[in-house]
């Protein structure tokens, strides 16, 4: 039990993050076309993929996924995997830390050089993402014991705000009756999207005994109606397609009378800043993690040749979202929703090598 909650707070984190990784952005614009369907849709799949996840690495007790692939797959083939795998984690982390940058710029200081502000994003991210698996729970721990109090705090500021029309969130179920739509579909199942870190975390957590899964998949549809809902009820049906990143709009739309703090927008964007960094940190340390594994594992576990991979990785992470910094606000919208679509491919890629490795085990153990 006690390493089950690490499991949910992998999960409960990169529910939340989806906020600024485009999801909400995708489902507004499908919004009168089955964006609705598409949640219930992703949550059904979204649970799927946790349960047959879960279940397939609960047979490799302690073995992080090259291990496991290890035991029936040739080098030649799980090398370029890795690199792929470890390319869509880099771009997890990636696509959050570039929309963070975008939002800090947006609301918070727009005289502020965006160079600035992304050199001081990666010198934590760079830094932390070395340190150890365990550890990195331990922090994740206290980052959301810090974070979602103060998110469910501006979520009951937002629904019980006179400003905040349940008309228009009547008015939006009415469009309900649509075929879900693929990318929308795609982009909700980023919120159950944390267990995947299992593929990396599940060596430091060898005695998972997960009990009462279909949790999640209540509180992945939750996250999802708010996510969708909420946004609406308080910019309309209509003119909330005019807002890139929906909720910090929203935020910003809440007063308060809290001492010097008048807008919720800065209770929401601390919040945020602990649990994007924490979110990149975590991607970015399973990304290593997944390439350093390519190479013969030193007897010194601090030896000079393994930390100068991990800098490199690292730093070849930090060039990447550098070169990306580029890019417009459409063209990080399109990289984006392609991420989300790619991310859920790889994940049902993953779930299809892990089965056959289980299959092989079976037959090599009967």
């Amino acid at each position: 039990m006690t390493q089950n909650r690490y499991f949910y707070w992998l999960f409960i984190m990169n529910s939340l993050i989806n906020i600024i990784n485009f999801v909400p952005r995708e489902l507004m614009d499908t919004r009168f076309k089955g964006a609705q369907t598409s949640i219930l849709a992703a949550v059904v799949l979204g649970t799927a993929f946790v349960y047959l996840f879960t279940a397939l690495m609960a047979k490799f007790p302690g073995k992080g996924i090259q291990e496991i692939l290890d035991t029936a797959f040739s080098r030649v083939f799980i090398i370029p995997l890795m690199v792929i795998f470890a390319a869509l984690w880099c771009a997890a982390g990636l696509i959050t830390i570039l929309s963070f940058i975008d939002i800090t710029l947006r609301f918070i200081s727009p005289d502020t050089g965006p160079y600035l502000v992304v050199l001081g994003f990666l010198v934590v991210v760079f830094f932390c993402a070395r340190m150890d698996s365990l550890s990195l729970l331990y922090g994740l721990e206290v980052m959301l014991g810090i974070s979602v109090p103060l998110i469910l705090y501006t979520l009951f500021k937002a629904v019980t705000n006179p400003d905040f029309s349940w008309d228009a969130v009547l008015q939006i179920i009415t469009y309900f009756p649509h075929a879900p739509d693929v990318k929308s579909m795609a982009a909700a199942t980023f919120s159950f999207s944390g267990y995947i870190n299992m593929a990396v975390f599940n060596r430091v957590l060898p005695k998972l005994r997960l009990k009462h899964r279909w949790i999640l998949g209540v509180q992945g549809l939750a996250v999802l109606l708010l996510t969708f809902y909420v946004p609406i009820g308080y910019f309309g049906t209509v003119a909330v397609e005019r807002h890139v990143y929906t909720w910090f709009s929203t935020a910003d739309s809440i007063g308060i009378n809290t001492f010097i703090i008048e807008r919720m927008l800065f209770i929401f964007y601390f919040a945020y800043l602990n649990l994007s960094l924490t979110s990149v940190i975590i991607h970015w340390h399973v990304g290593k993690e997944l390439l350093t594994g390519l190479f013969p594992s030193p007897k010194n576990p601090k030896s000079k040749a393994k930390v100068w991979r991990e800098l490199a990785i690292l730093g070849l992470f930090s060039a990447v979202t550098l070169i990306l910094m580029r890019l417009d606000q459409y063209q990080l919208n399109a990289l984006g929703i392609w991420f989300l679509l790619a991310r859920w491919l790889g994940e049902l890629l993953l779930i299809m090598l892990l089965f056959y490795c289980y299959t092989v085990l079976r037959r090599r153990n009967p």
